[in-house]
């Protein structure tokens, strides 16, 4: 069977103009790749072959860097003179191009935790350097298997580092270019903000914000003419939806959101008040939003707050609801995320927990797993419960915050005894 460099070639997964992919066996970790080969002749050509090799080069540059649950993992890249290819995770799934079908729409709220993942994969590439220059629905993959999880992926196009890099001729996809890459001024993360808003328009609708016969005319309305509102060609689109794809795709750089932050929160927003979590369960979005806005998981990376998302267990409880019993066996603790809870033993208050805190970490931190107090909830409160035995396999980073969170628990509660033991 053919290799590629130590890649053992299962199937070609599809060509392109300047290379083809195969999914490829990697032997030493025991997984299966994504290798993108390019054509030597593609390399050679006296026209664009310094642009492919440059675009090449600045792909290969991304490996090891783009390292986020929602970004497809440069692994690896051969740069040699007689082979050059880019090993990427192979992501098992359908890209987005299959829900802008007007027949295959997706629910508004999935619609909006989809964008929203990809606002914070994006904020994690920009914040390493990196601008994409090329989002669409068919770089944006749905994991098979996943409550639409999604993974970015084709960083063929991106810059990195200069905010003074302009817009390459020939290089993107027109239908989701920004007014600013059409026109080839310095562009920054704000292209792809707008980029991101074209996806959003046409997953929302079933059909793209321009329709043109050619490109000229596309260009002409990406710089000119306003798009009909999302929630005149949908009915049921909130208006904070319509608001949020308004504003991505500004026409000026000052109308659009300036950080991904901001889209970001008000994706989060917009999910919560307009009552697209009616179906009880917790959204990743706001799973993500309120670890963020704890004290408990302030030194946290995006990665590790993603990591615990998937990890952790969420629950909605109504107040006089049991949540540990004394004399129980612990197999996890819990964070509060909403509401008060108490903690008594043998029917005697001993504390009361607001927002952030934390009960039942004796169970990670010490060899004695039996409970001991009850801790119930005195209002309607969200807990966040995390398993040990989840911890435990958890990523080295995640596992040292958690610890550095614990110690800084376990020193203010010193001190606050310290200082209650010298007023006697």
């Amino acid at each position: 069977m053919e290799k590629i460099g130590k890649y053992q070639v299962i199937r070609k997964l599809g060509e392109g103009a300047t290379s083809a992919v195969y999914l490829c066996e990697d032997p030493f970790n025991k997984r299966q790749v994504a290798v993108k080969r390019v054509h030597a002749e593609a390399l050679k050509d006296a026209e664009r072959g310094h642009l492919f090799k440059k675009l090449f080069i600045a792909e290969a540059s991304l490996a090891g860097k783009l390292t986020h649950p929602h970004i497809a993992t440069i692994y690896d890249a051969v740069t040699e003179e007689e082979e050059k290819y880019i090993v990427v995770e192979y992501v098992q799934g359908t890209t987005l191009e299959k829900y802008c079908d007007p027949n295959a729409l997706l629910p508004v709220q999935t619609v909006v935790e989809i964008i929203f993942k990809c606002t914070r994969a994006l904020d994690f590439a920009h914040k390493v350097g990196v601008t994409h220059r090329d989002i669409k629905p068919a770089n944006i993959m749905v994991v098979d298997g996943s409550d639409y999880d999604v993974k970015i992926t084709d960083f063929g196009a991106a810059i990195t580092g200069s905010a003074d890099e302009t817009q390459v001729a020939g290089i993107g996809s027109p239908a989701y270019m920004s007014p600013q890459q059409v026109k080839e001024h310095p562009l920054t993360h704000q292209t792809d903000i707008y980029s991101l808003g074209v996806v959003m328009y046409q997953l929302l609708t079933g059909q793209l914000p321009f329709q043109a016969s050619n490109n000229f005319s596309m260009i002409y309305q990406i710089v000119n003419t306003e798009p009909s509102p999302v929630s005149a060609l949908r009915e049921g689109i909130p208006r904070s939806v319509d608001y949020i794809v308004r504003k991505a795709m500004a026409k000026d750089l000052d109308d659009r959101y300036k950080e991904w932050d901001e889209f970001s929160l008000d994706l989060a927003e917009a999910f919560r008040n307009e009552g697209m979590d009616e179906d009880t369960r917790f959204a990743d979005s706001e799973k993500f939003n309120t670890l963020r806005g704890l004290a408990f998981f302030k030194n946290f990376s995006d990665v590790e707050i993603w990591e615990v998302a998937r990890f952790s267990e969420w629950e909605a409880l109504p107040p006089g609801n049991i949540i540990l019993r004394e004399g129980d066996e612990g197999d996890s603790f819990c964070i509060l995320a909403s509401g008060q809870v108490k903690v008594t033993r043998r029917n005697k208050l001993l504390n009361i927990l607001d927002v952030g805190e934390c009960f039942g970490e004796m169970a990670y931190l010490s060899e004695e797993k039996r409970r001991g107090a009850d801790v119930s909830t005195m209002s309607d409160a969200k807990i966040i419960k995390i398993p040990t035995a989840a911890l435990a396999s958890a990523s080295d980073a995640t596992r040292h915050h958690f610890d550095r969170a614990f110690l800084s628990i376990l020193v203010e509660r010193l001190s606050m005894a310290n200082v209650r033991l010298s007023s006697i």
